[in-house]
């Protein structure tokens, strides 16, 4: 007889995102005819780069020669994109990282996922509600989330995140040893400022606790007092590992690529107070189970980096960000209550009066045909508000808040 991991059965009936797209494909199925508009799901609608299409073109043609194609990419990732992350995205900032601190993937989910396989199951674990609902479930699937009653774990710890707290999660005074901070926030778009994100910092360190932190959003801040990654703040070398993404930042989401940093200065302990270096653990695990992010697409990664990429990304992020801009003064001039996408493609949206969030989901769909997504399926503080997106083709955007403000289709 085969066992199960006992675990999965606890978690919540579907993804988040998967039970989204059943609703909308039931609607489509109904109303064939309708020009459905997603402001959803944050997938991007803008073409790669033109640099990364002629690097990754130049890497197809590598691939065509014996004398030049390549096979199975480095485990961490190849030196050429490493050297290119650190010179761009730390040093730029005043950041010291080795080579051997980085590790290039297919995207900061599966990191984020996967990094608590070098983790004990017995460590009990935070995280910002509302909250990207991968960090609950692989915690989930990994045993640390306890049982699922009334839409919380019964082992996670949470930090709410409303307007009464503008959105800045409170040091907590239970004890745990994982925190998850996202920042820029997603679902909720908002942002610590830098002395908020020493404030964590200095917890962990005094607390010897591990900070998972996702800064799959930063290349979006535009102001000047929000970091853009948590090693700007002094000694979280020791206390933090960065999740990366070149999804949103450079459009990757079909072909994935992102990147890890796990500083050798951050330690963790077995039961008998004996202490290891996640770093090692995490190369260790990396070598096993992941086989390396293709030349074609880490070649592209690369492109991110030029002089050429870096002006055709701002541009790419440009049009995003006058979305954004264009949601939120829209809803507000509407009479919406509206947070975020200032430094961030999401803008979080109070429901009216009162609306559930499935339910005012329920109505941008079937009489604006729009497609939002609710925030309780962020967690419990995300009831009452929908997440909206920036990703989406200008036209789409701004009949999306024409259909919204003249109550129709």
């Amino acid at each position: 007889m085969v066992l199960i991991n006992e675990h999965y059965p606890k978690l919540p009936g579907s993804y988040l995102f998967s039970e989204i797209a059943k609703r909308v494909k039931v609607y489509k199925e109904l109303h064939p005819e309708a020009q459905v508009i997603s402001l959803g799901i944050g997938d991007v609608t803008q073409p790669l780069a033109p640099a990364v299409i002629e690097a990754m073109h130049k890497a197809v043609d590598e691939m065509a020669d014996s004398r030049t194609m390549r096979g199975y990419a480095p485990d961490c990732g190849y030196p050429f994109l490493i050297d290119a992350i650190i010179e761009n995205d730390f040093k730029a900032r005043g950041i010291q990282l080795d080579t051997d601190e980085v590790f290039v993937s297919d995207g900061a989910k599966s990191d984020t996922g996967n990094i608590g396989d070098i983790l004990g199951p017995d460590n009990t674990v935070a995280v910002t509600d509302p909250v990207y609902p991968v960090y609950l479930d692989t915690n989930a699937m990994a045993g640390r989330a306890g049982c699922f009653r009334d839409g919380l774990w019964s082992n996670i710890t949470y930090l709410p995140c409303t307007p009464n707290n503008n959105f800045i999660p409170e040091i907590t005074t239970q004890p745990v040893n994982m925190v998850y901070l996202c920042y820029p926030n997603n679902p909720t778009g908002t942002t610590l400022t830098r002395e908020q994100l020493k404030k964590w910092v200095d917890y962990a360190l005094e607390k010897k606790v591990l900070i998972l932190f996702d800064a799959a959003y930063e290349a979006f801040i535009s102001e000047d007092n929000i970091p853009h990654s948590i090693y700007e703040i002094e000694g979280a070398k020791q206390v933090a590992i960065e999740f990366r993404s070149f999804s949103k930042t450079a459009g990757f989401t079909g072909v994935r690529c992102g990147y890890t940093v796990v500083p050798k200065e951050l330690n963790a302990w077995d039961k008998a107070g004996n202490e290891y270096s996640l770093n090692s653990l995490w190369r260790r695990r990396q070598s096993t189970k992941f086989n390396g992010t293709a030349y074609i697409i880490q070649r592209g990664a690369e492109a991110v980096f030029s002089q050429e990429g870096k002006k055709q990304i701002r541009e790419t992020i440009g049009y995003y960000m006058e979305n954004a801009r264009i949601i939120r003064e829209g809803l507000e001039s509407m009479g919406f209550e509206t947070y975020g996408g200032v430094n961030a493609p999401y803008i979080w949206v109070k429901t009216p009066q009162d609306v559930s969030s499935w339910e005012f989901f329920d109505q941008l769909l079937n009489d604006h045909q729009i497609v939002c997504t609710p925030g309780v399926g962020f967690g419990q503080s995300g009831e009452g508000f929908v997440r909206m997106t920036a990703f989406g083709k200008r036209e789409d955007t701004i009949e999306a808040l024409r259909r919204i403000r003249n109550g129709g289709n």
